[in-house]
């Protein structure tokens, strides 16, 4: 009898604790899925972007310094004036400058009008047009003197026969002074008689050798050093001539553009000397800082203002080689700074460098950011959070990044059905810091997802283990 009540009791006590374990398990089953946090699965706008860190910078910035020695004479311009390319900042006094740069002035005079008659008087090309007149005309002189010089060219028929009928009249003229001196001859060396009559004969022999030589040239060539001559004359003649026109094709259409090269390089070397004197804004900009005053001494390399552009600001950002391909030129950009909390400011990217810079064994690349809605707040050196857009999706079906794990190798994801979790394999597509696009997956809009589904519960009375990704 005692055994069997000890059978009962044993049967009692065991459906009692299996009640109450049930109990508890149900109890601490509701309790987990009281603490879970949920979200609806939504379609939305997706905004994907690569975030980096640089530091603004103006578009354009210098530092001017003096190129000359001597004492500031006045200082045109105060920190934060805008001035446009070619204004006077500063310049020094006239009387402390070295003398070359005194003398660059008058050397500036001079060049300015070789170049001004350079480019508006036509002396040049008058002066070129009568050399090449001048060269055709030795030209034709020396070419004409060297054919009438050849055998055959000396003289014409005409004047072959004309010197030979005077060689025959000057041979019987001598002849004839030569019989009448014969019958004086004997007379005394003083005789008057005899004295006309060797005269006469004399010059009667003069007369005919003329006349022999002439007619020997005329029938005659040049010797090789007379031919010599001749050539080399038309060769110098022909040379002349190459130069006048050489000359004459550079000025005949307006003044030769090597010599105004040469006037005007001359001038801007007179004027670059001359502006040692003094400080021009080499582009339009504002200025950053001053450190020179009226009576300072200063010299080569001094100091004097920082000029920047500041109507283009830049950001330059280092990208990883892993994003790098997925930046573009005029990407839209979001930029934050420390320095203004309460505005995100817009920009583009505008540059993306070639090649990688490797530091510390990780590769990147250099982006340049332009900020498009730069205001006063935001000054050169400030430090600037970067976020490149680069994809830009619409209507599509989003989760929590929080809410995704990785089980069994996969994407998963817990959707809270009733008192039960189920797993859900999925795709997920552009990912933002917050939000990702499900491109595949057993989720419709409106299941709630949960966002810290635990490691260890029960799902549909079973025991499940999901490892957190």
């Amino acid at each position: 009898m005692k055994r069997r009540y000890l059978l009962i009791g044993l049967v009692v006590v065991i459906i009692v604790g299996m009640l109450l374990l049930r109990s508890c398990g149900q109890s601490e089953l509701e309790t987990s899925l009281d603490s879970l946090q949920t979200e609806e699965i939504s379609r939305g706008s997706l905004t994907a972007s690569v975030g980096a860190t640089g530091t603004v910078r103006a578009n354009q910035a210098a530092v001017l310094t003096y190129q000359s020695s001597g004492i500031v004479d006045h200082v045109a311009v105060g920190l934060g004036d805008v001035v446009g390319q070619g204004e006077v900042l500063s310049e020094l006094q006239q009387t402390s400058l070295p003398a070359t740069v005194i003398l660059a002035e008058t050397d500036c005079v001079a060049a300015q009008r070789a170049l001004d008659d350079l480019l508006e008087s036509s002396q040049a090309q008058a002066v070129a047009q009568l050399a090449l007149a001048e060269a055709q005309d030795a030209l034709e002189d020396a070419e004409y003197l060297r054919t009438v010089r050849q055998e055959g060219y000396r003289a014409s028929g005409d004047t072959l026969a004309a010197a030979r009928a005077n060689l025959v009249l000057a041979q019987e003229e001598v002849d004839l002074a030569q019989g009448a001196f014969e019958r004086v001859e004997n007379r005394p060396k003083d005789d008057p008689g005899r004295a006309l009559a060797l005269s006469n004969l004399i010059a009667a022999r003069q007369r005919r050798d003329s006349i022999q030589r002439d007619l020997n040239w005329y029938t005659g060539h040049p010797s090789e050093v007379e031919q010599a001559l001749l050539d080399a004359n038309v060769a110098l003649a022909e040379a002349q001539l190459a130069d006048a026109l050489r000359d004459w094709e550079r000025v005949k259409d307006g003044p030769n553009p090597d010599d105004v090269a040469a006037a005007e390089a001359r001038l801007a070397a007179a004027e670059s000397t001359l502006k040692t004197a003094r400080i021009e804004a080499p582009f339009t900009g504002t200025i950053t800082y001053v450190d020179v005053k009226p009576g300072d001494q200063v010299s080569p390399g001094t100091v004097a203002f920082g000029l920047a552009d500041l109507s283009r600001l830049l950001v330059d950002v280092e990208i990883s080689e892993v994003d790098i391909n997925r930046i573009e030129v005029d990407q839209p950009v979001h930029l934050n700074f420390d320095a203004v909390l309460d505005q995100i400011y817009s920009g583009e990217v505008t540059a993306i460098g070639l090649s990688g810079l490797v530091t510390q064994g990780v590769v990147s690349f250099n982006v340049t950011v332009e900020l498009n809605d730069a205001d006063g707040r935001i000054k050169p050196g400030m430090t600037a959070a970067v976020n490149i857009v680069v994809d830009q999706m619409e209507d599509v079906l989003l989760v929590p990044n929080r809410a995704v794990r990785v089980v069994d190798g996969e994407r998963t994801v817990f959707v809270l059905e009733g008192q039960a979790l189920k797993p859900v394999t999925i795709e997920l597509g552009v990912s933002s810091d917050t939000y990702s696009q499900i491109l595949d997956g057993e989720l419709e809009e409106g299941d709630l997802i949960v966002l810290n589904p635990p490691t260890n519960m029960m799902f549909n009375g079973r025991p499940g283990f999901v490892g957190g990704g």
